[in-house]
């Protein structure tokens, strides 16, 4: 993971539209996890912006959301969501490269970004009083973010080398990184790998870079998201400050439409690797987007068969049987058709045969007969558990805002799917896996030593279909090519506040402002 950003600065200040509290009626959450409070409104370029305050704590959570992600990247690029994960994090017109290390580790803060099929995020954490200096950095890579040829060509390579190592040389990294995603989808552009290829990287250009980032890094594809201790009123000032001028584009955001085909017929491959030390199983279900009504009942089979030492999987093929020395559940919901995985890493001496009969002994099991009541109670509590723990932090609940934002479309979204999953019954999990894992609808890979593979036999062959519509890359047309102001025009960070104001006087008021005193 890695993260970047860029602003324009102007004196002009755009009319703010004022944030209001969410007046909407709230869905029940789930027993002692209170909703997320958050103010939101959006700028006229298109920005939304979440606030989430939270006076107890003594830092804050800077996040920016990009609605784009692997799925979007071009036909013949694979990896340029992902390039964009490393060049965000090089120079600005404003700020030099890796800038934003010093803006957030140099305090004790942190900084980071990861790249996903449907978003990229950049965030930071620091104390509350460097909030100004973190909105004026993201901003400026929002804006004026410098991609030169050595840039690229650098960072380019650093992104290969993060290919090889983490996927190629990773013993089940091709299973996980490349043949999973492969063999998921028939014509979406989710089954590319996101970390992309060496083919695709070494085709690009910064020609191609350039248009890759003119078409979805702008205000109206971004989400501000900010937790933690501020004053709103302050907070509202400087994201007029140093967002509002950043121009929108006057064209549109191209989108990913294309339907996958629901699997009608199971399909199994085996492919023999270098560097596996034991025989691994994997089996891919699609299921529906990350909106549809049955992701409760899903997230709560997939804590049944997986989540913790008593579930079904490490009960029956680990601990018990002793099939396998891993196994569980890979659940990805997504903007479209996402996929829940079922997988095992052997144990020695054990077949891929055996392994494969477990795991769909399992699913069986569950189709025939629901979860009984302390698995449910379980299951809930666990999840649950996850969720409250997460928003202990103000980067939890900025993420979890954030995550509905752009995947779900609802900032609500985390909040419903809690009441959701506290109303899942035990009848739930059994339909669900009877309509979405049926046998009809696996995609199976035995993954197998290099060494096993018998004399005169080939792997099957795993590739993307041919039939996955990519969209060609578009060019806008006058794409403004941003490069470093001399050092006397450059625009610094603005200083932190001298001192820092306590909120524990008059946290229990609520209309009293407390922030950063300058």
């Amino acid at each position: 993971m890695r993260f970047g950003l860029a602003l324009l600065i102007s004196t002009a200040l755009l009319v703010p539209a004022h944030a209001q509290p969410r007046a909407a009626a709230r869905p029940a959450p789930a027993a002692a996890v209170p909703p997320i409070a958050y103010t939101e409104r959006t700028l006229a370029n298109g920005l939304r912006v979440y606030a989430i305050r939270d006076t107890s704590s003594a830092n804050v959570s800077v996040q920016v959301w990009y609605d784009v992600g692997s799925k979007d990247d071009p036909a013949g690029r694979s990896g340029f969501a992902h390039m964009f994960e490393h060049l965000m994090f090089k120079a600005t017109r404003n700020l030099v490269p890796e800038q934003l290390d010093r803006l957030t580790e140099d305090v004790g803060g942190y900084n980071n970004a990861s790249t996903a099929d449907d978003y990229t995020n950049y965030y930071e954490v620091v104390p509350a009083n460097h909030l100004q200096r973190l909105l004026f950095a993201e901003a400026d890579r929002m804006a004026t973010l410098v991609v030169d040829p050595q840039t690229f060509a650098s960072e380019r390579e650093v992104v290969k080398e993060e290919l090889r190592s983490r996927i190629l040389a990773q013993p089940y990294g091709k299973l996980f990184g490349l043949y999973a995603p492969m063999m998921s989808y028939s014509r979406h552009p989710y089954a590319r790998p996101g970390i992309g290829s060496i083919a695709d990287l070494d085709a690009a250009t910064i020609d191609d870079i350039r248009a890759f980032h003119a078409t979805y890094y702008r205000p109206d594809n971004a989400v501000l998201v900010v937790a933690g201790n501020f004053d709103p009123a302050q907070l509202d000032r400087w994201v007029d400050r140093y967002f509002a001028p950043i121009a929108r584009p006057n064209r549109p955001i191209p989108r990913v439409t294309i339907d996958e085909p629901v699997r009608q017929q199971p399909v199994t491959k085996t492919v023999y690797e270098a560097n596996t030390p034991l025989p691994a199983i994997l089996i891919s279900y699609p299921l529906p987007p990350a909106g549809h009504p049955d992701q409760a009942a899903l997230k709560v089979l997939d804590a049944i068969l997986s989540s913790g030492d008593n579930s079904r999987l490490h009960q029956s093929l680990v601990y018990r049987d002793q099939i396998a020395q891993d196994a569980g559940v890979q659940l990805d919901a997504k903007q479209g058709p996402g996929t829940l995985s079922l997988y095992a890493i052997l144990a020695g001496g054990k077949s891929a045969t055996a392994g494969e009969a477990a795991l769909k002994r399992e699913v069986a099991r569950l189709i025939a007969t629901p979860p009984t009541a302390a698995e449910l109670a379980e299951a809930k509590n666990e999840i649950t558990t996850a969720e409250l723990l997460s928003r202990e932090t103000a980067e939890g609940k900025a993420s979890a805002l954030a995550q509905g934002v752009i995947v779900e479309r609802d900032p609500q979204a985390a909040d419903k799917g809690l009441a959701a999953i506290a109303r899942v019954t035990a009848a739930d999990v059994q339909r669900v896996a009877r309509t979405w894992l049926a046998d009809d609808r696996a995609a199976t890979i035995r993954y197998l030593p290099d060494s096993a593979k018998p004399a005169g036999a080939a792997s099957d062959t795993i590739a993307i279909a041919d039939s996955v519509v990519t969209a060609p890359l578009a060019v806008p047309p006058g794409i403004a090519i941003h490069t470093p102001a001399p050092a006397g025009q450059r625009i610094l960070p603005p200083p932190p506040p001298r001192r820092y104001r306590s909120p524990s006087p008059c946290r229990s008021n609520a209309a009293c402002p407390t922030a950063c005193a300058s």
